[in-house]
């Protein structure tokens, strides 16, 4: 069981004195509430898949981690990251045309919560980017996740943590989702590409022709109040298979 404190630091938008530790079974009810208090702030509820107590159990009983952020000894944010069961129809990595021997090697990065009262502190990306310093990169190479296409802060972290948008399918009974993935052993953080285009947001048939012609999303720009996700083809574009 992971107990010890992994970093502390002062919350950018007030100075509050913050620790961050991983997470176990004992903070579920604390995990549970913070939740609730999220979903229940939401504009778009659906951009949130909750996470059951069971399936929290699961995670901290060696199916992942999790850590978590406290201001006075309270949780105000917490990050998951999933280790997939191999057995799920729905695995990323099926979608990924990853083989066997790669999928066992994954993670998911999972549900990501903060205090409505705590945002703005950017903690979102900075529990993931504490996350992915946490894996253990013999063990595991590859990070997928999926994200809704119109949640925007949710997709602006996944690409800033140097994931990729691979494929845009529907998911878990319908849900239209961005799946996207890095493998922690490419460290070329600047691509040589061959093509670039930029596509609006809510063009879904012209982001799912370009990722079927082998473009990969890896960035998002703002552009007259519409969003746009750059694409790119590269030379000699990585496969998995």
């Amino acid at each position: 069981m992971h107990t010890s404190i992994i970093t502390t630091g002062k919350l950018p938008l007030h100075g509050q004195a913050f620790f961050v530790r991983f997470l176990h079974k004992e903070d579920i009810h604390e995990i549970l509430h913070l939740q609730t208090m999220v979903k229940n702030a939401l504009e778009v509820p659906d951009f949130l898949q909750p996470l059951t107590a069971e399936e929290y159990k699961s995670i901290l009983g060696g199916c992942g981690s999790i850590i978590g952020v406290f201001v006075n000894n309270k949780l105000i944010a917490f990050r998951a990251m999933l280790i997939p069961k191999m057995n799920d129809p729905e695995h990323l990595g099926i979608d990924l045309r990853l083989n066997e021997y790669q999928r066992k090697k994954m993670l998911y990065s999972e549900i990501s919560n903060v205090h409505p009262a705590f945002r703005g502190n950017r903690l979102q990306s900075y529990m993931g980017r504490l996350l992915f310093d946490q894996i253990d990169q013999q063990s595991f190479r590859y990070v997928a996740t999926t994200v809704a296409p119109l949640n925007i802060a949710s997709l602006k972290d996944k690409l800033a943590l140097g994931m990729a948008i691979c494929s845009l399918k529907e998911k878990y009974n319908g849900k239209l989702r961005y799946i996207l993935f890095r493998d922690l052993h490419t460290t070329d953080d600047t691509p040589f590409y061959c093509d670039k285009q930029e596509v609006n947001i809510q063009d879904i048939t012209k982001q799912q022709q370009l990722i079927k012609k082998g473009y990969r999303g890896i960035s998002l720009q703002e552009k007259e109040q519409m969003y746009w996700v750059c694409f790119i083809k590269e030379q000699r574009r990585w496969s998995p298979v």
